[in-house]
């Protein structure tokens, strides 16, 4: 019929012009898009606050100590409230203010939630800054200490339980879906994330009330690392690698039976640390991390292509390399639960696991979604992210290997090589600095039309 004709014709038409120019859909596109627009700009500015943590309070210090620690050749010599104010920069400021930005970005649309209100996500970013900036404070310059590390470990569970309630209880008008394994993986590392911050609360004021300096005692800080990394981090990072890698490096499907059993051993493994079964809690670790790996597939030849347009190609080789460094970690903790007194085995174990494992993973799978989120970008350099992660890669094996010969007295020579892998990895995390910025500097690509890219 002519007027079915007619109406197909207008259809053909409206979809090949630009959706901003479509008056007919604009009153209804506008809304989604101005939204999506402020959650790219709350993005970016987690992310660039990240950085400022990644480079200034964590990494710069970190190198400052490691620096004093190499020419005094002896690992006691920095003081205990710097070396756990560079580690909490590092792990929550860095890596935290991270995962919370990506949290509020994507967690409401994997879920197909209800829209959040924004003002409880800026609420989020300004109570946690202001708490992790504190604590950094209180712990390289004590002025009145007893009063700001409880305010600090108050402002950031604060701040997590906005995050928290934000993005939890806004359910949707559709009916339930049953949550896939990859989900239950994340939400625990999220209560791995409450569990930290609760252990820092209780332990902030015990030290404001008790102790006589802001630094947790060495034994309690190890138990707590043992939380705040492969009880947050680590489970992170696989929930959101059997959520994204699979498509991103063409591996065959996930092993879903396994995931689930891999987050299993790896609580009770963080569960038995923290009761100082080292042991036998390393062990348990350990099968997870591999349980993990035979889940994601990360070793078993490529199902398709890696989708590695945007980024530098060796982008599936260093996830790998990440992923045997997580192996290094859980099988150099053993070791070290084996030696008894090993500062330089923790150390080492400790470092490929934040450096090689957690940094390297960020460093790939950030520069992969991240210009996507934020504006629908494409990333500034890719060459310059395959120079990043051989800086990464090289000053983490030199750490591992010359922590574990100098602190443990194998070999002295090795104290002048721990300076060097310091400003091996300050380099890299510059340049991922570097790299970012310029991307979010970059104008945004849209979709002009089903057929066509543009640039605005």
């Amino acid at each position: 019929m002519p007027w079915v004709r007619l109406k197909e014709r207008r259809r053909i038409a409206l979809s090949n012009r630009p959706v901003w120019l479509d008056d007919k859909t604009k009153s209804i596109t506008d809304p989604a898009i101005a939204r999506e627009t402020s959650l790219s700009r709350l993005l970016v500015t987690y992310i660039v606050t990240g950085l400022v943590f990644m480079l200034l309070p964590g990494t710069f210090l970190g190198v400052w100590n490691l620096i004093n620690i190499s020419s005094r050749e002896a690992a006691e010599s920095i003081s205990p409230a710097w070396i756990q104010a560079h580690g909490h920069a590092q792990l929550f400021g860095w890596v935290g203010t991270f995962i919370l930005g990506i949290g509020f970005y994507s967690i409401p649309k994997l879920r197909k939630r209800k829209p959040f209100a924004l003002w409880s996500a800026w609420l989020t970013w300004v109570l946690w800054v202001t708490g992790v900036t504190v604590r950094w404070f209180s712990n390289i310059y004590p002025w009145h200490w007893r009063i700001a590390l409880p305010l600090s470990a108050t402002l950031e569970l604060v701040a997590f339980l906005i995050f928290f309630q934000a993005v939890a209880s806004h359910r949707s008008s559709r009916p339930p879906t049953p949550l896939e394994p990859w989900i239950f993986v994340v939400i625990a590392a999220t209560l791995g994330l409450f569990a930290s911050l609760l252990l820092n609360l209780g332990a902030s004021f015990q030290l404001a009330l008790n102790g006589g300096s802001p630094a947790f005692p060495h034994l309690f800080d190890q138990r707590y690392l043992m939380v705040s990394t492969w009880g947050f981090i680590v489970p992170m990072v696989w929930g959101f690698s059997a959520r994204w890698l699979p498509v991103f490096m063409g591996l065959r499907p996930l092993r879903n039976s396994l995931l689930l059993p891999a987050l299993a051993f790896n609580f009770l493994g963080v569960i038995l640390a923290f009761l100082e079964h080292f042991f036998a809690g390393g062990i348990l670790l350990l099968v997870g991390a591999v349980t993990a790996v035979a889940a994601i597939r990360f070793f078993e030849p490529a199902a398709k292509p890696a989708k590695t347009v945007t980024v530098h190609r060796s982008f599936p080789v260093f996830i790998r390399i990440a992923y045997g460094w997580l192996l290094i970690a859980g099988a150099l903790g053993i070791w070290a639960a084996v030696t008894g007194a090993a500062p330089g085995i923790w150390g080492g174990s400790r470092h490929a696991l934040t450096v090689g494992f957690i940094a390297a993973m960020i460093f790939c799978v950030g520069q992969r979604i991240l210009p996507s989120f934020c504006g629908m970008r494409v990333l500034w350099s890719p060459t310059l992210m395959l120079v990043m992660l051989v800086l990464l890669m090289s000053g983490c094996t030199l750490r591992v290997v010359s922590e574990i010969l100098a602190y443990q007295n194998y070999a002295t020579w090795a104290w002048n090589i721990l300076p060097v892998s310091a400003l091996l990895e300050l380099a890299a995390v510059a340049l991922f600095a570097v790299n970012l910025i310029g991307t979010f500097a970059r104008p945004p690509v849209v979709v002009a039309s089903p057929l066509t890219m543009t640039t605005e």
